[in-house]
Parts: structure tokens; C-alpha cells; sequence
């Protein structure tokens, strides 16, 4: 069987943390960030973990 490849579209979204944990940035905070309350443009400059779920489903794709 032939080695599994890195999906490079994914690399560039997704960063594995040395845990193993797997951390995207946040929907929505590219442009019109004047209209959106400061509460909410604080929380999307901090990283998301992906769920479980997702983890299982990309775990293959993103290969360390």
C-alpha cells in the first residue's frame, strides 16, 4: 500500500498541536469586523479545537 499523502489544502487551515489536538481559526473574522460587537471579535482571534467528531474525519488526511 502506498504512503498516504498530506492534503496540503488542509495543512494550510489546520495546525496539529504536539498533544495531538488540532486547532482552526474561527468562521467570520476576515472582513466587516467594525459591525460585529467587540465581545465576539475578541473570542475569534483565539483558535477553535476541532470536535471529536471531525478529528476522527480529518485524522487521515492531516498526516504529521
Amino acid at each position: 500500500m502506498p504512503k498516504l499523502k498530506t492534503h496540503k489544502g488542509t495543512k494550510k487551515v489546520f495546525k496539529v498541536r504536539k498533544s495531538g489536538t488540532i486547532t482552526t481559526g474561527r468562521p467570520g473574522s476576515r472582513h466587516n469586523m467594525g459591525k460585529k460587537n467587540a465581545a465576539s471579535n475578541r473570542k475569534k482571534r483565539k483558535g477553535a479545537n476541532l470536535s471529536k467528531a471531525d478529528y476522527n474525519r480529518l485524522k487521515n488526511i492531516i498526516v504529521k
